[in-house]
């Protein structure tokens, strides 16, 4: 928390009276399509990803590990069920909160709410350059970008959901893979 932005020991107190240390097995749904999950999750250990389901097809848009955060946008900013699904890719360890708490925290806590802004921005950001990477870049750079960008994840997840989250089929990535 303290890496993002400068916040007092008792904004990290407060924080911290919220959370609860949980554990999921690989392959749980933390968060589910069209339903309301009521927390957001600060990755302590392990890796998660997002994927919508498109015509029976799962189309992998994010991931996540330790020192992440992962929730609802559409549950935390609008009050809506998730558009999307979150699963463990391995065991995981976070600190849930609850979505109404961490809602609070943003409106009552100056602090709080410039880390939540900065992690959003940064997260902005990381979207808006793999967007522009899926536009303007061939199959080979954008698997060396995102190498670079997450080089964890490339250790350990599946390789059908790098390939999704690339917008590339499986078998180009298995090729690109091979001239390493």
């Amino acid at each position: 928390m303290r890496a993002l932005c400068p916040v007092s020991d008792e904004t990290v107190k407060t924080l911290l009276a919220k959370v609860e240390l949980c554990r999921y097995p690989k392959k749980y749904q933390l968060i589910k399509e069209n339903a309301y999950c009521k927390y957001a999750y600060f990755m302590e250990k392990g890796m998660t990803r997002s994927f919508w389901l498109v015509d029976g097809e799962e189309i992998t848009t994010s991931f996540s590990s330790d020192g992440g955060i992962v929730f609802s946008m559409d549950e935390l900013y609008y009050n809506k069920p998730s558009e999307e699904f979150v699963e463990t890719l391995e065991d995981v360890e976070a600190y849930r909160i609850l979505i109404t708490d961490l809602s609070h925290l943003f409106a009552t806590n100056l602090e709080f709410c410039n880390w939540g802004r900065i992690i959003h921005q940064n997260e902005y950001r990381r979207l808006h350059r793999c967007h522009k990477e899926r536009l303007t870049l061939p199959a080979k750079e954008r698997y060396g970008e995102f190498r670079k960008q997450f080089p964890e994840v490339c250790r350990l997840a599946n390789l059908g959901y790098i390939a999704s989250y690339l917008g590339i089929t499986p078998s180009t990535l298995s090729r690109l893979r091979a001239k390493e």
